[in-house]
């Protein structure tokens, strides 16, 4: 069965989205956009069908089996709960909501009608980070980790710096990629307690710039999370993230493991000299366990990666899959980003409860 589409926005991310939904054979039968020449611009390029101004409008009118939504965060709540409401599933961009509070309604509409909802976090889907969730077994307990969520020398314009329609600056936007990836891979720990220092520096609007977000996780893991825009410097690409284990270390971006090296040479191999010089090596003998795939990529934001999330889609919809970036993640998400707020604005450690369905 081909899937009907219909997206909400005609941005950058709607035409991701729609890429994807033609490559995963589904169509894109409706598009909402309040901006006519966006909506004409983007009807025209994917060949869409029907156009609509509100998606009250869509939903009384079009025939459509899901929804994509990649408008600005303010309209993410009212435009996935009309959807649910009317039993239609939703894939909603990051962040779901403009706070926790929004998030929890999400949910619950969810939940009342029984409908899949998916949140967009999209790098649970990058082949790389994929790669390192399945090594992670081999380093051991994680005691921390280090994440960045950060652009160097430019960061976005328009409604993203309008904290009426974007809710939050960096950390919303680009900040919240490196909390879920880190999540993502210690296998989506419950956050027990947030500390954050947030500030703008670089230029001259409402929201956020630069951060440090301190997170604890119930499973012992401590996440450093570094988010901004316009930062002059960054030791990693956009999710990047570090894994510090009892044995050993992990990484993405480049994405691979080092591990104490464990091949020991036969004592009859091993000359007297030797075996006399080893008694006083201090430092561990390591060995780089490459993931083969290359560094630095030749495009980061890889359309496979949204590709292999549309997918999925698909598949809860078809099989009422649970989804492993679902209303819970982004809601978790969520609460972690409104308690780095609070820390922010109070100097203080601030506590959360994690979400379980």
């Amino acid at each position: 069965m081909t899937l009907k589409i219909a997206i909400a926005g005609a941005g950058h991310i709607a035409n991701v989205h729609a890429s994807a939904v033609k490559n995963q054979g589904g169509q894109v039968v409706a598009v909402i956009e309040k901006f006519l020449d966006k909506a004409a611009a983007f009807t025209q390029k994917f060949a869409i069908p029907h156009q609509y101004s509100t998606l009250e409008e869509a939903i009384s009118e079009a025939k459509f089996d899901a929804l994509v939504i990649g408008t600005p965060n303010f309209l993410h709540t009212p435009q996935t709960i009309a959807a649910l409401n009317a039993k239609i599933p939703v894939m909603v961009e990051k962040p779901m909501a403009m706070n926790a509070v929004e998030s929890a309604e999400v949910i619950e509409a969810s939940l009342r009608s029984n409908t899949v909802l998916v949140v967009a976090h999209c790098w649970r889907f990058d082949e790389e980070v994929l790669w390192l969730r399945s090594q992670t077994h081999k380093l051991g307990k994680i005691i921390r980790t280090k994440g960045c969520g950060v652009h160097t020398h430019w960061g976005p314009g328009g409604w993203f710096l309008d904290k009426k329609l974007a809710g939050g600056g960096a950390i919303a936007d680009v900040g919240i990629h490196a909390i879920d990836t880190a999540r993502f891979l210690l296998n989506d720990p419950q956050p027990i307690s947030v500390f954050a220092k947030i500030g703008t520096y670089y230029k001259n609007f409402d929201v956020d710039d630069t951060s440090i977000i301190i997170i604890n996780w119930d499973n012992g893991t401590t996440s450093y999370i570094e988010s901004g825009w316009w930062q002059p410097y960054v030791d990693s690409p956009l999710a990047g993230t570090q894994l510090y284990g009892t044995n050993g270390f992990g990484q993405i971006f480049p994405t691979r493991l080092i591990l104490p090296c464990t091949q020991k040479q036969n004592e009859a191999d091993r000359s007297i000299w030797n075996r006399v010089l080893s008694k006083f090596k201090k430092q561990e003998e390591i060995v780089e366990v490459k993931s083969g795939f290359n560094f630095p990529r030749k495009v980061h934001f890889p359309q496979s990666m949204y590709d292999r999330q549309m997918a999925h889609f698909f598949e809860c919809i078809r099989t009422k899959l649970t989804p492993i970036s679902g209303g819970i993640e982004g809601a978790i998400n969520m609460q972690i980003v409104d308690a780095a707020y609070e820390s922010a604005k109070t100097g203080q450690v601030v506590e959360i409860t994690g979400i379980t369905q």
